[in-house]
């Protein structure tokens, strides 16, 4: 069953100029994105900076009112609740930042960072110095840290902190907006096991954003790739890593590093600039750095659809081709 879904998603910014600050035209950060999410699974969300990635979870949170469509968390569509409606539902849906420094308070304590959320939502009867102690414990640091402040700790130890502050209500949904990106290479996988030993215990159910595909592939069941505002492939993880469809997909998967300087993998090395978001391309968004255009690509835009082999691995392409070897 799905625990959240997102139809037909749209967000448009406001390109404004002029003496007078007129609107001369949109940013279109999110353009018809739908997917759905099902309790205890992590869908991956990859692509390259400017995809509209970070759009997407500030919208599935909340921060964002879309310009059109819905996002529907246990039936409730986000947009439609009152501020007390949005408190509530904070309990159940929570965020891990990109960066761990920027998100954390740096003239509170870590007791006072990690009690805020139990105070706000008056979740504060009973023991809380143990509740805090206990829950400190859970991401792999000690209570005698609690008293220090963020500017105190590592990259590593950081996260964790945000990490904590993440679970502390117990939610059943986590947005992890690239949690990973700003720690180092040897740090990356005790948080991303951390993340993954969290799902277990507490049965969390993950969107993990990032523009790093070997990591993504550690943690998700499913990917969606984003380009320009759209998902142009979404599948399975396995599949997308054997199977993938769609040019693009393509090219991320062969700027994946490999260990073995002698592989003799060839790189995908796209041609051409990013359209800009303000004015994208007719017809399919890609077309002006696919290799494989045609003129069908510049005239109609495709649809996310799946093949008759695999119906649920959809891909946005007027063509489809081997996967890289």
């Amino acid at each position: 069953m799905a625990i959240l879904e997102v139809k037909n998603l749209k967000k448009y910014f406001p390109v404004t100029g002029g003496v007078f600050l007129r609107r001369t035209g949109w940013v279109y950060a999110l353009d018809d994105v739908s997917f759905a999410l099902n309790k205890g699974e992590t869908l991956g969300i990859v692509g390259e900076s400017g995809c509209g990635k970070t759009t997407l979870a500030r919208c599935l949170m909340g921060l964002y009112d879309p310009s059109d469509g819905q996002v529907i968390i246990k039936n409730q569509v986000i947009s439609s609740l009152n501020s007390q409606q949005r408190k509530e539902l904070a309990l159940n849906l929570q965020m891990i930042f990109q960066d761990p420094f920027e998100s954390l308070d740096p003239r509170q304590t870590v007791k006072q960072i990690l009690e805020e959320k139990y105070i706000i939502h008056g979740k504060n009867s009973g023991n809380l110095d143990s509740t805090i102690n206990q829950l400190i414990k859970r991401v792999g640091l000690l209570p005698d840290m609690l008293s220090q402040f963020p500017h105190e700790f590592s990259g590593g130890q950081r996260q964790r902190i945000g990490i904590a502050r993440a679970i502390s209500l117990e939610p059943e949904i986590i947005v992890c907006d690239e949690p990973v990106s700003a720690l180092d290479v040897s740090v990356q996988s005790k948080i991303l096991n951390l993340l993954l030993e969290l799902q277990q215990t507490m049965g969390l159910t993950y969107i993990f954003i990032s523009h790093d595909l070997s990591v993504v592939k550690h943690v998700s069941d499913r990917i969606a790739v984003m380009y320009l505002g759209k998902i142009v492939e979404m599948a399975d993880a396995d599949d997308i890593y054997t199977n993938g469809q769609h040019p693009y997909t393509h090219a991320l998967l062969s700027s994946i590093p490999v260990p073995d300087p002698k592989s003799g993998r060839n790189r995908i090395v796209l041609k051409g600039e990013v359209p800009s978001v303000e004015n994208p391309p007719a017809g399919c968004n890609f077309n002006t750095r696919c290799e494989y255009v045609q003129t069908i690509c510049l005239e109609k835009e495709p649809e996310l659809l799946g093949n008759k082999d695999n119906p649920n691995h959809l891909t946005a392409c007027h063509l489809f081709h081997p996967p890289i070897r």
